[in-house]
């Protein structure tokens, strides 16, 4: 079970791309963004540190928490939650109605209502975990994009450096981050992790690193509960075999009723391997955080005794990285 809060503090920017080269005719911008980083890039900070056991490691991330208060950290807004574009106030709270087969207000009140606004909402939007059983306010991410290219230039000259083999520039747009003074970046986690600074993403950023025990038991109440019938994932959930991607689990016991996601996120990450060689596991599709099941039947256990054989594997289970971290609605 989780037990333990990594908070991570930057030290300035933060990597925020997926790396991106451009060509000096092709300036574009922002496709490559990639933040906050997952918690398989957690997972290479345990790495570095000598006689760690990390066969029984598991991480789940990311989130993030105002420093003042880490233990009351914020998590994704499930998609049943509807916030009107400019406000953060949430207006609807949706609920699946068997009968009408459509994802309609909790409160009947407001059916007509709901059937007939034209609004846009608005996503990418985080909740209080202290409140997510009862949410009325959601939060914005307090980070911000800063993009800064990297040019390789001539020597003793001020333009930019053309390589031998082909005709062209080089230039590297790396998207940094910068993160509120008053904000930080949280894991869950089941093992301590020093204290210390680490390197932490691409290009060398630096933060601070700090390995807290949950104490709240507000939170140790809702991460223990059995998700039940109805839940929203709070992580990226990759589900499937090593070339397959799959919306749940293939098991009897996730018979969907019904389910509210949206587009699938892009899930990559780096093993060890000979010398400085990492080997580039094979790019999956996730369902994105947020997303939320109704099943036929409910799962009487919470996400930590999910079976193994729910969860893919590469090299390790998908579940030692929080694939699929869920809470009950």
């Amino acid at each position: 079970m989780f037990d333990r809060l990594i908070v991570i503090t930057p030290l300035g920017l933060l990597y925020g791309s997926s790396g991106s080269f451009l060509s000096p005719e092709n300036l574009v911008g922002r496709s490559g963004n990639r933040f906050p980083p997952s918690s398989a890039t957690v997972s290479g900070l345990f790495a570095t540190v000598p006689d760690l056991e990390i066969k029984t490691l598991r991480i789940a991330g990311p989130f993030w928490a105002k420093n003042e208060n880490p233990q009351n950290f914020f998590v994704p807004t499930p998609f049943n939650c509807l916030v009107e574009q400019g406000t953060t106030t949430i207006t609807y709270r949706l609920s699946w109605q068997t009968e009408e087969k459509q994802w309609l207000p909790i409160q009947k009140t407001q059916w007509e209502e709901y059937k007939e606004t034209l609004k846009k909402w608005r996503g990418g939007t985080w909740l209080p975990i202290q409140e997510y059983s009862d949410p009325t306010t959601v939060y914005q991410s307090p980070w911000k994009y800063l993009p800064h290219l990297h040019p390789r230039l001539e020597d003793g000259q001020r333009r930019v450096q053309v390589e031998e083999d082909r005709d062209q520039g080089s230039l590297f747009l790396e998207n940094a981050v910068q993160v509120d003074p008053d904000a930080c970046l949280i894991y869950l986690t089941n093992q301590s992790l020093p204290d210390g600074w680490y390197r932490f993403g691409g290009e060398g950023h630096l933060v601070d690193v700090q390995c807290h025990p949950i104490t709240d038991p507000k939170v140790k109440q809702i991460l223990e509960k059995d998700v039940g019938k109805c839940f929203a994932l709070i992580t990226p959930a990759v589900w499937g075999s090593n070339r397959l991607s799959y919306r749940s689990p293939q098991s009897p016991e996730w018979e969907k009723e019904a389910l509210l996601t949206d587009r699938p996120i892009t899930y990559r990450y780096r093993l060890g391997g000979e010398g400085t060689t990492k080997r580039l596991s094979r790019g999956r599709y996730a369902v994105p955080p947020g997303t939320v099941y109704v099943l036929k039947a409910p799962i009487t256990k919470p996400w930590f005794k999910w079976d193994e054989a729910w969860f893919p594997k590469e090299g390790y289970s998908f579940q030692r990285w929080g694939s699929g971290l869920a809470l009950p609605l």
